[in-house]
Parts: structure tokens; C-alpha cells; sequence
């Protein structure tokens, strides 16, 4: 199938049934314009990322900016919000598959994060099927039967969309505009935007976003500016679009009020991005010899450093008028197994109620079947008001809290296992196609991968990466942890019926970035060049 290409793009990619619906000239020239007005910007803040990295691992610690306080200590609210984003109670996630969006909508959500990121592996197909399959959930004309005969089609009440697309840092290998790869966030939103902003407007909500892996203020700025040109193009009202900042690095936290400032015309408030977040602290402090996280296990949002990021959050965002929405527990039902199922709940029950009690005015949740269970923790709190915008945290929060960064013990001989055995298995699942992976009654995607390989490789340099048996984690005990846990991965994705092929593929990366002397700073980055 041929479509017609604006002058100067390159699409290295085959255009299969429906994808020339999307890739209309019009659209890919909106594509273009974008990419030129803007992709300068972009690599000047990811070369930003590499100097200030470059600093911290030289010793130099995160605070506030100076250049800022203004904004911190001036009186300003962002712009009021739609309808259709006041009551955000449960949120549900997930990649951009069509069954996937159906069971999503007609979850009983209030939204619906539909997910180009971290749950979507970002093969070509995944990327433009998933643009024809948002474009017919739009228009309410999408529908999937399986092999069984079973149709799946929308309900008349269904949850409101959001979308997320790609971090800053990863590009669109297929699409070049004059020889240069164009974004991935920017190819994701501008698509989305361009063919379902203003039917998403006559239809009463949207159009709406989640951004992800921000590290400062200036990148929130450039989002906005990409916002004003876009609405601008089509000739939307600026503050049509209204974006939630995905909260989920340590960076980022110093400057939560300037994000929201940035964005004001724009904004939907921040979530707590908790497994982004505990990657972040790992991958920002690696060089540190003072830090060290113990097993992934024993992080959660009650140690301190995490506690005090939680309520920051709730604190800033009520101050500005913006909503605060709750991170995701990686629990999710049991179904072959009550008593492990029931404890499960108990978690997903335990760690709702807590956000709700804290001021939160909504949470995330993986599974359709959690969502009565997280919209029962926050109706208990909030009654018959949409959300809790009126309640403020009391006292302060900065660098004693945020960088105060225990426990470290235990380590566990279990504990690096499962790392390794959660890396290889994810990453087999990825270079497949599948972006959101439930590994050992737990649901695991890109962020909670990237926390295994981390905590893997700075365990390996740390003084401190000491198991709680008193052996040091060394990269010749991981070499030979590595094969006998992608036997147990292949024994379980083949008991599932699964091809195996990729995990051999999966363990030799898993392998490199884990014991490389110099930390790579995504996972994702080579995975997305090694698939096609």
C-alpha cells in the first residue's frame, strides 16, 4: 500500500490495512511541522539530562532552584479544568490493544489512561494499529471478536480517554524528517491529536494526556509550547488540551510547582509515578557509594523517601488547584489461587485507602477486576464530592526528606533472583510485541523492569551490595544466576503456551545492561533497536 509523503519524510515501515487512514498526508505534514519547530529544543534538553547527570555522579545534589522561588512562593492556580477530568477516582492503564481498550472503557473507570509508553511495546505495528484502534474507540465503533466467537463493543457509559505518549527519550525509528528521527512523543500526540481532537471535542471530553519521565520544568515548557502550536494548527482555543504530568523522577520532584506553572493553561495536575520514581532514585545516585536500595520488594510508598514524594505531590497540586491522582500498586487478582488472591486485594485495599486518606483524589489501578475495590477506598473518603481539591498537607518537604533513601538491607539471594528473573522474562515479553507482562502474580512493565536491571547493576559497584548472607553481589554470581533463571522463564512462558524464542535474545541483554561498566539510562533504548 503507497501513501503520499510530505517533502523531506522518510517512512521506513510497512503500511498495512487501515495504517494510510492514519498516515494521511495532512496529518504527516502536521507531523513535520511539528518535528521542525520543535526537535531542536528536545535534544538540548536531553544533552541537559547528560550534563546534569554528569554533575550528580560527580557529587553535586539535587535542591530547589533558586531562579524559581518566585513561582514556589507565588499566588497562582492553574486553569480551570473540563468536566469531564473533576472526578477521577479510579484510573485504569493499559497499551493500546483493542480487546485491551474495550474491557478498559467499559471497566467502570472513571478514566481511562490509554498507554503508547511504558505497558505498550513500542513495535510499528503496536504504534499505528494502536492509533486505528484509539481512532475507532473515539467514534464509539470499535469492537473485537476472539477466536471463540466472543464480541467485545463499548457501553453506553465509559470512561473518560486520556493518552500517554513516549517519553522525551525515545525516538520514532521508522519516520525521518529531513534524515533526522523524529520524536516518539511528539509522533504518538501529534497523530492522536490531529484526527480525533476535535471529534473528541463534540463529544464533550478531550482532548487529554498523560506525559511521562519529565525531569524538569523546562521540559514541561516544552510540551506546552508544542500544546499551543498544535492547537494553534487547527484552530482550537489554546487550553483546549489538558495534560496530567506523570510525577515518577527524583528530578522532577525539586520542581513540581514550576511543572504545574509551566503547563497552568494546560494542566490536569500530577500523578505519583511510584516505580518510574524508585528507578529514577537508582539511576540518578548510582555512582553514589552511600546508596543503596534494598530488595524492590521492601520499597514501598511507606519508607520515607517515598512517603514524603507522596505527599509533596498531594501538597503541591491542592495548593495550585490541580489534581493529585494516586500511583499503581503492581497487584493484581489471583485467580487460581483464593488465599493468595485475597491478600492480594487486601494490598490493592490497603494502599487506596492510604492515598485516599492522604489527600489524593483519585488512583491508578492494572486490572478491570480492582476497580470496584479502589473506587469503594476513595467513595469512603470523599463522599458525594467528585475529588478533594480543598484539602491542603500541612508542613514542608525538601531534600532531608527526598533524599534520605532507606531501607538498604535486606539483600536477599531471593531478591536478586527474582531481579534477574523479572528482567529476562519482561524483556523476552517486550522484544515479542507485549508491553505489560503479569510475572509472578505481579503486573510488570517497563518502569518495574528497569528498577530489576538497576538494582542489579548497583548492587554489582556498591560497597554496600552485600547479601543479607554476608556475599558480595558480584557480576561473576549474576553471570551465573543468568542461565538458570532464563530456564525457569522459558519453562514458564512455554507452560503458558508462549513461543520462547525471543528469551535467549531477552538474557543477553538483560546480561549487558546489568553488568556494562557504564550505566545505560533506559532499558528501552536498545530493546527498541534490536526489534524491528
Amino acid at each position: 500500500m503507497n501513501i503520499t509523503l510530505p517533502q523531506g519524510m522518510q517512512i521506513n515501515a510497512p503500511i498495512d490495512a487501515r495504517f494510510d487512514e492514519i498516515l494521511t498526508p495532512d496529518a504527516l505534514a502536521f507531523v513535520a511541522r511539528l518535528h521542525r519547530a520543535f526537535e531542536p529544543r528536545r535534544r538540548q534538553l536531553l544533552q541537559a539530562r547528560v550534563e546534569r547527570q554528569a554533575r550528580i555522579d560527580a557529587g553535586e545534589m539535587p535542591d530547589f532552584l533558586p531562579e524559581t522561588a518566585h513561582i514556589r512562593h507565588g499566588d497562582w492556580k492553574v486553569a480551570p479544568l473540563p468536566k469531564a477530568l473533576e472526578c477521577r477516582r479510579v484510573e485504569i492503564t493499559g497499551p493500546v490493544e483493542r480487546k485491551m481498550i474495550i474491557n478498559a472503557f467499559n471497566s467502570g473507570a472513571d478514566s481511562y489512561m490509554t498507554d503508547f509508553e511504558d505497558s505498550n511495546s513500542p513495535n510499528w505495528s503496536n504504534q499505528i494499529q494502536g492509533q486505528v484502534n484509539l481512532y475507532d474507540a473515539v467514534r464509539r465503533q470499535i469492537s473485537y471478536t476472539n477466536e471463540a466467537g466472543k464480541e467485545y463493543r463499548l457501553n453506553d457509559k465509559i470512561a473518560t480517554m486520556q493518552v500517554r505518549p513516549r517519553g522525551w527519550h525515545l525516538d520514532e525509528k521508522h519516520v525521518l524528517v529531513d534524515g533526522e528521527r523524529v520524536s516518539g512523543g511528539l509522533f504518538d500526540f501529534a497523530l492522536f491529536f490531529f484526527h480525533n481532537a476535535k471529534e473528541q471535542i463534540a463529544r464533550g471530553a478531550g482532548p487529554f494526556f498523560y506525559l511521562p519521565k519529565l525531569e524538569s520544568h523546562l521540559e514541561a515548557r516544552l510540551w506546552n509550547d508544542i500544546f499551543c502550536m498544535a492547537q494553534d494548527e487547527l484552530g482550537l482555543p489554546r487550553g483546549t488540551i489538558k495534560a496530567t504530568v506523570l510525577l515518577e523522577t527524583i528530578l522532577a520532584t525539586f520542581e513540581m510547582e514550576e511543572i504545574l506553572y509551566e503547563l497552568r493553561e494546560h494542566s490536569a495536575g500530577l500523578n505519583a509515578g511510584r516505580w518510574d520514581y524508585i528507578f529514577s532514585c537508582i539511576k540518578k545516585f548510582k555512582k553514589n557509594t552511600d546508596f543503596c536500595l534494598a530488595n524492590r520488594a521492601t520499597i514501598n510508598m511507606e519508607v520515607p523517601f517515598m512517603r514524603s514524594y507522596a505527599l509533596a505531590l498531594v501538597q503541591a497540586c491542592h495548593k495550585r488547584g490541580a489534581p493529585a491522582i494516586g500511583g499503581m500498586s503492581a497487584l493484581i487478582p489471583i485467580k487460581s489461587d483464593p488465599e493468595a488472591n485475597e491478600k492480594a486485594m487486601a494490598g490493592i485495599r490497603h494502599d487506596k485507602n492510604r492515598d485516599a486518606n492522604d489527600g489524593y483524589d483519585g488512583g491508578w489501578v492494572a486490572h478491570p477486576g480492582l476497580v470496584p475495590i479502589a473506587m469503594e477506598a476513595f467513595t469512603k473518603v470523599l463522599g458525594d464530592r467528585p475529588n478533594q481539591w480543598d484539602k491542603q498537607v500541612v508542613g514542608s518537604f525538601g531534600p532531608r526528606d527526598w533524599l534520605d533513601f532507606q531501607p538498604e538491607q535486606p539483600i536477599t539471594e531471593a531478591g536478586v533472583r527474582n531481579n534477574i528473573n523479572v528482567g529476562i522474562h519482561y524483556l523476552g515479553s517486550w522484544l515479542a510485541g507485549n508491553g505489560c507482562v503479569p510475572i509472578h502474580n505481579l503486573m510488570e512493565d517497563a518502569a518495574t523492569a528497569e528498577i530489576a536491571r538497576s538494582q542489579i547493576w548497583q548492587w554489582v559497584v556498591s560497597p554496600k551490595g552485600r547479601m543479607d548472607d554476608g556475599r558480595e553481589v558480584t557480576a561473576e554470581l549474576i553471570r551465573s544466576m543468568i542461565p538458570e533463571e532464563l530456564v525457569k522463564v522459558k519453562a514458564t512462558v512455554s507452560a503458558q503456551g508462549e513461543p520462547t524464542a525471543s528469551y535467549d535474545q531477552a538474557a543477553v541483554i538483560f546480561e549487558q545492561m546489568s553488568l556494562t561498566p557504564e550505566f545505560p539510562e533506559f532499558l528501552t533504548l536498545p530493546l527498541y533497536e534490536a526489534m524491528d
